[in-house]
């Protein structure tokens, strides 16, 4: 087994294990998104977090996939399916990063 399907497994498996944290969590969830637990209890008001919390669910249950198929692609076939997953994975990864919490909750505004 090489290094690259080793890394896509215990990123899968992580993420698969978070993803069933917001899932379990449910709009409680929220709470865990980077940035979000900083605003103050006034402006977290202001968004759907239930939304927030689903849409991080299937994030990370998405890159799980991603990341469980690279996997077997590298054991299977060749290693360069786990490196090819991984950077599918980082380009979806770095498309959500925000570093300013009220452009990267934009979306999840309340009317």
């Amino acid at each position: 087994m090489n290094i690259g399907t080793i890394i896509c497994l215990l990123l899968a498996v992580v993420f698969g294990m978070i993803s069933m944290i917001f899932a379990l969590l449910k709009e409680k969830g929220a709470m865990l998104i980077s940035g979000f637990n900083t605003l103050s209890k006034e402006e977290q008001a202001n968004y759907d977090q239930k939304k927030m919390s689903i849409d991080m669910r299937n994030s990370l249950f998405l890159w799980s996939i991603l990341l469980l198929s690279g996997a077997l692609f590298g054991y299977f076939l060749s290693q360069y399916g786990a490196f090819l997953a991984i950077v599918i994975w980082l380009i979806l990864f770095f498309k959500d990063v925000h570093l300013d919490p009220k452009k990267a909750f934009k979306k999840y505004r309340k009317p």
